[in-house]
């Protein structure tokens, strides 16, 4: 297949754009007050990095790092040069504001397109975004990327399912863009409304939330689709568009010739051995305003070894597990929302949402209650052996114990948005 906007890359090229886009980057870091203040104290220059290997002589930099220097943060050009500004869509603290040059937003638009082409679209489908626009990145991105790539593109934006469906019937949308618990929603509507043979839907991209394979199956069963796909990102790496799954759906390729990632021990910031979880720690080639050096996403995945079978020579990465400070500590055991999604991935008989909730009683004890959905068509004649299975199977597993509840299929809330799937009351 020829890509048009995805590179074909050997390893040796790819090494070589990283260097060259290593090098830059720090030469762009010196710039800012900020930065220079921060490999001063490491000892290094511009001219010091002669090799990859000299990535591990850098200093991580952290969210703390961007809201310490609010409003324009980490700013490694003029301000005259900056033509956007995108935020994270976080609601403690100082927003992170992260700052574009044109050439930014160029590469931005590069890496959403990319993505499109992965996904096997091409500019004869037609685009419907749900995803957030304004401050957050993912709107702008799904859009410029899309129309780079010469799709139509419907901007509604999430929310106001009816206007979806009517644009999705009128317009004939072949693929949609949104949250993974969006994407449920709309496929549980179309299927209640028995409207599925109306639509030209062949496709969605979701992303900004954790999505189960159980999840992905009942989204493209519902809406008889080809595909669906995760994408991911985030407002420090431009925006979504930064890696997505091909249709062997065995992790995510991610564009090495924009970023490094590393996969670092989160405690100690050394590399964990390779195949094993750790936090993503990323490295920018291209961003101009704000690079990122050694960047704590806190996401919580690890680098897939060897080649792909779709014969893409771009690197992978895991799913997102979930995020190194998202981690629910009970009973003095670290726990992951992948985990758990994992266990219940292993039974049948239950559907992909579910809801944890903790508390702590009068003894000071903590307990933790899961409540997981039945899957659709699932009657509840065998709760008792399945309750008492599947607590067994995450004791296990997460080495604690978990209090199961059932509930019926599609009982549990649904959002537009990203899904609330943990409650600490303790």
């Amino acid at each position: 297949m020829t890509h048009r906007f995805i590179p074909r890359l050997s390893p040796e090229e790819i090494a070589r754009q990283q260097l060259e886009g290593l090098r830059f980057t720090v030469r762009q870091a010196f710039k800012s007050p900020q930065y220079r203040k921060r490999l001063e104290a490491c000892g290094v220059t511009p001219d010091d990095i002669t090799s990859l290997d000299d990535l591990r002589r850098l200093p991580t930099v952290d969210v703390e790092d961007l809201r310490e220097g609010y409003p324009l943060p980490l700013l490694c050009v003029p301000e005259e040069e900056v033509v956007r500004i995108h935020a994270s869509s976080g609601t403690t603290g100082k927003r992170k504001i992260l700052a574009y040059t044109a050439n930014d937003v160029d590469n931005f638009t590069l890496q959403m397109a990319r993505c499109y082409e992965m996904a096997g679209l091409t500019p004869m489908d037609r685009m419907q975004v749900a995803v957030g626009y304004g401050l957050w990145t993912a709107g702008a991105g799904f859009q410029l990327g899309s129309e780079r790539f010469g799709m139509l593109t419907i901007p509604v934006g999430p929310g106001n399912l009816e206007m979806h469906l009517q644009l999705l019937r009128d317009m004939g949308s072949t693929c949609f863009g949104a949250t993974a618990s969006m994407a449920l929603l709309l496929a549980e509507e179309v299927e209640r409304a028995g409207i599925r043979d109306q639509l030209k839907l062949r496709k969605i991209i979701c992303g900004s939330e954790i999505r189960s394979e159980k999840m992905r199956l009942a989204i493209e069963s519902k809406l008889g689709l080809e595909s669906s796909y995760d994408i991911a990102g985030m407002t420090e790496m431009y925006g979504p568009g930064t890696a997505i799954d091909c249709d062997e759906h065995n992790g995510l390729h991610y564009w090495a010739d924009l970023f490094i990632i590393e996969i670092l021990d989160p405690e100690t910031l050394q590399p964990v051995p390779e195949g094993e979880v750790g936090e993503m720690v990323v490295t920018s080639l291209r961003k101009e305003a704000v690079p990122l050096l050694r960047y704590r996403t806190h996401d919580l995945s690890r680098l897939l070894p060897g080649d792909c079978p779709c014969g893409l020579s771009m690197p992978r990465h895991d799913r997102i597990l979930g995020r190194s400070d998202d981690m629910i500590i009970y009973r003095g055991v670290n726990i992951y929302p992948g985990q758990i999604m994992d266990v219940i991935g292993a039974f049948p008989e239950l559907g992909g949402e579910y809801h944890v909730e903790l508390t702590r009683d009068d003894r000071s004890l903590d307990h933790m209650t899961l409540t997981v959905e039945r899957a659709q068509g699932t009657t509840s004649g065998g709760d008792a052996q399945l309750v008492a299975a599947l607590e067994q199977r995450l004791h296990k597993s997460l080495l604690a114990r978990v209090a199961v509840k059932l509930a019926d299929h599609a009982s549990l809330p649904r959002t537009f948005s990203k899904s609330k799937r943990v409650t600490d009351l303790r």
